[in-house]
């Protein structure tokens, strides 16, 4: 089946689905290099036009990675709720975007579409949309979660605090968790990038984290970031697994690159809710993706990598994730040139999966070797801070010295709190008030020493 629009005078034509997405994408070195974007303006805008028109009955009968082939495939076609797509199933996608644009499409009537979305509905319409109609929408969206605090509520941001350290010093990712701590930090999650990503290794961390989270009654939730196999094993051994974390990707082939499959993920979501650690919910996994993740393993199928990167947000869905957040310019130039392509990635990931029905949160971030720096960064989470991020990553100084990439810093994400009048998570805003470092009437932090503070003092 093929889509032609005439644009200038010339008509344009797509052999299929899959290059007319690829074509109507907003440029990216990624798709560059894959040989699959457009190669002019006015071809882009031509594609555009042929997508808008474009039934989203379509997508629910083309498969763009074949299903006898991939298990993501089966999982988007068999969990497809006809029923919730049923107001919106007589759209096109243009349609579609005017209708996300309009009064109507209010939180809960975007909330209960949700299941009857496909990824690949959501990169459609992403495709033919702005930066601000992409933030409006998203805006509406509130995902929310619960494992000892309430992620995703309307006036909050929460963040990941990420004390990563090159040799996994167990003092010295001490003294970066409080320091995220006096900064008002952590709320999401304490997470670690373990340097060495062993069992052992991870046993240690989550130890010294959760003594530290029961020591100071912290209302929040804590993860080493090791494979998903590793955390399995961990909680064999009786680890202190709150979270259970995997990076995924939106093809089956790509997410054996990571080493995992449907049926891993199953069987770690199902023992870590058997642990019952939560104490107000029981969203129990922890999620990451990326925008090049699948092109890079070579397993992209021949999609763009916008559109396969959406489709991850189906394998996160299926599971409830507490968090997911998209590691938006780790992957690096090849796939996202500058702070242009970073910003306007990170919107798209941000919407798709909100209006999945996914919580999304960001890490904002870039590699030095990329056409980006700390004023992209800037820009880049006040407009997530107003497009309704459920959360956003800080480390110390805004420079991973482990991963070696710069992300935000923990004063960072505090000013953009205040800046956007948004409160830590409800439970960890209270725990900060009561450790004298937060003032909830102003809501800011407190400008004390620690020994100041009842955290400090208890520290000392």
């Amino acid at each position: 089946m093929g889509f032609h629009a005439s644009f200038c005078g010339e008509t344009y034509s797509f052999p299929d689905l899959a290059t007319l997405l690829a074509v109507a994408s907003p440029a990216r070195s990624g798709d560059v290099l894959a040989g699959l974007g457009a190669t002019s303006d006015v071809q882009r805008i031509a594609a555009r036009h042929a997508l808008a028109d474009v039934p989203l009955a379509t997508f629910l009968n083309t498969a763009l990675v074949p299903y006898e082939e991939d298990e993501v495939t089966r999982l988007i076609i068999d969990s497809h709720d006809r029923a919730a797509f049923a107001p919106v199933s007589h759209m096109t996608v243009g349609d579609f975007r005017d209708w996300l644009l309009s009064h109507a499409a209010d939180g809960p009537t975007l909330a209960a579409v949700a299941p009857g979305i496909t990824p690949e509905m959501a990169a459609a319409v992403s495709k033919i949309m702005r930066n601000q109609d992409l933030m409006a929408v998203a805006a509406r969206i509130r995902v929310i979660t619960r494992f000892r605090n309430t992620i995703g509520l309307s006036g909050c941001l929460a963040s990941r605090l990420q004390p990563n350290h090159p040799t996994d010093d167990l003092k010295g990712i001490a003294a970066s968790t409080l320091d995220g701590l006096l900064y008002g930090m952590g709320d999401a999650v304490i997470g670690i990038n373990p340097a060495t990503d062993n069992v052992e290794t991870g046993m240690a961390l989550l130890d010294m984290l959760d003594h530290a989270r029961r020591r100071f009654d912290i209302p929040t939730q804590t993860c080493v970031l090791t494979h998903v196999t590793n955390t399995i094993e961990m909680m064999n051994r009786g680890g202190a697994v709150d979270l259970v974390f995997q990076s995924i990707a939106g093809t089956q082939k790509a997410n054996e690159g990571f080493g995992i499959n449907l049926s891993i993920l199953k069987e770690a979501h199902d023992a870590a809710r058997g642990l019952h650690r939560g104490t107000i919910g029981n969203n129990v996994m922890y999620f990451e993706t990326g925008q090049g993740a699948a092109l890079s393993a070579g397993a992209h199928h021949g999609l763009d990598q916008q559109t396969v990167e959406t489709r991850a947000y189906a394998v996160a869905r299926a599971f409830d994730p507490l968090l997911v957040n998209t590691v938006v310019g780790f992957i690096g130039p090849e796939y996202l040139y500058d702070g242009k392509q970073i910003t306007r990635a990170a919107l798209e990931d941000h919407f798709c999966a909100k209006l999945l029905g996914v919580p999304m949160g960001c890490d904002a971030c870039y590699t030095n070797h990329a056409e980006a720096d700390q004023d992209d960064m800037d820009n880049l989470m006040v407009l997530l801070g107003v497009a309704g991020i459920s959360f956003l990553i800080g480390v110390p100084g805004a420079d991973d010295i482990m991963l070696n990439y710069q992300s935000l810093s923990f004063h960072d994400i505090m000013t953009l709190r205040h800046m956007l009048r948004l409160d830590p998570a409800p439970e960890f805003a209270a725990w900060l008030e009561r450790m004298g470092l937060y003032d909830a009437k102003t809501g800011r932090m407190r400008e004390l020493s620690p020994g100041q503070t009842r955290l400090g003092q208890l520290i000392a």
